[in-house]
């Protein structure tokens, strides 16, 4: 992939808060790390372990922090900016544009659409494509092999990747991006035992997401038993995530890859929960809580609390212990030393 970016369109998609120092009068040709950038690279510095490596880069133009005092070399130019991180999503943002346009609107001949469903003359429908009874689908996108189901409810800038499934009745909000092979609206699971068998129990809920509400690759979200399964707006789901039955998400939540979140818990907003965590069901997680990675969630969690560890554990407490784990090989030596040392004392009872 070869770019070609002039530094005066990097500046206008960086706009006035961007502080130009030193010059560059190339092309931006590609992006590339710190370490690896070649002349007529973009680079940046967004994470301060990396800051050693800005005076040796051969980058041509690199995003550094308000902060950073050190000048650029001859022919290279930095643009000093709050977020380094960002402004280059806004570049990719621009070249994303660029590289994946946006489908133009229309219905592919293989795609199958029933009678009685309502697709918007906007929306692109793309290859082997299927769109239930009663679905209504919005100015959306659906690439190749998407399923909508029976009076499904596509929002207006959704963003269906390949092979995604939407189960019968389920709503996808405004401006959702979901990426291949998810599937929203599967059947919860429930069973109840009886007569000496797993009963199914029907699953005759939907699943809802608000606006702007990311889903990744391979993440499934369960339709509710009644009612709904909730994802709140802006809440970004990372690939391979499970979430149960009647589950509540809040707003802007994060869900990194490969969490499972069981039947009728609970999430507040601004709740981040770190990859391969699991909850149990019928928790109540307050707003803006932290879980760690691997962490396993048995009980409530209150608002703004951090935790980690099995069982969740204040993130303070695990590190303690986790310190003083660290020390008990060193401990139990020295205790078996001091046995010794005990036992081999004269009895003066005697």
């Amino acid at each position: 992939m070869v770019l070609n970016y002039s530094t005066k369109r990097i500046l206008e998609i960086l706009g006035k808060d961007c502080q130009a120092v030193g010059a560059y009068d190339g092309t931006m040709r590609g992006i590339a790390s710190l370490a690896e950038a070649e002349q007529g690279d973009l680079s940046f510095l967004g994470n301060a372990k990396y800051r050693a490596d800005v005076p040796d880069s051969k980058a041509s133009v690199i995003l550094v922090p308000e902060e950073y005092e050190e000048a650029p070399k001859a022919g290279q130019l930095y643009l000093k900016l709050k977020n380094p991180s960002f402004a280059l999503a806004l570049i990719c943002r621009d070249i994303e544009g660029k590289l994946l346009p946006q489908a133009p609107a229309g219905v592919h001949s293989s795609a199958v659409i029933e009678p009685d469903a309502e697709v918007s003359p906007e929306a692109s429908i793309g290859a082997f494509c299927y769109i239930g009874s009663g679905a209504k689908v919005g100015a959306s996108v659906l690439e190749s092999h998407v399923t909508i189901g029976r009076d499904a409810v596509i929002g207006d800038g959704a963003h269906l990747f390949s092979r995604v499934s939407i189960g019968d009745y389920c709503e996808i909000g405004e401006r959702n991006r979901l990426m291949s092979g998810s599937v929203i609206g599967s059947d919860g699971y429930g069973y109840e035992y009886e007569n000496g068998t797993h009963q199914r129990v029907p699953q005759i809920g939907n699943v809802v997401t608000a606006a702007d509400v990311d889903i990744g690759a391979n993440s499934t979200i369960d339709r509710a038993r009644f009612g709904s399964t909730q994802i709140g707006a802006g809440t970004k789901i990372d690939n391979q995530v499970q979430i149960a039955h009647n589950v509540r998400i809040g707003q802007h939540c994060l869900i990194v890859a490969q969490v499972g979140i069981s039947g009728s818990t609970v999430l507040g907003d601004g709740v981040i929960v770190a990859g391969q965590a699991g909850l149990a069901g019928h928790l109540k997680i307050g707003s803006g809580a932290m879980i760690a990675a691997s962490t396993a969630v048995f009980s409530d969690i209150e608002a703004q609390s951090k935790v980690r560890g099995y069982p969740a554990m204040p993130m303070m407490l695990f590190n303690r212990m986790a310190v003083l784990q660290r020390k008990l090989p060193d401990l139990f030596k020295r205790f078996d030393q001091l046995e010794k040392r005990v036992n081999s004392q004269p009895d003066e009872s005697i």
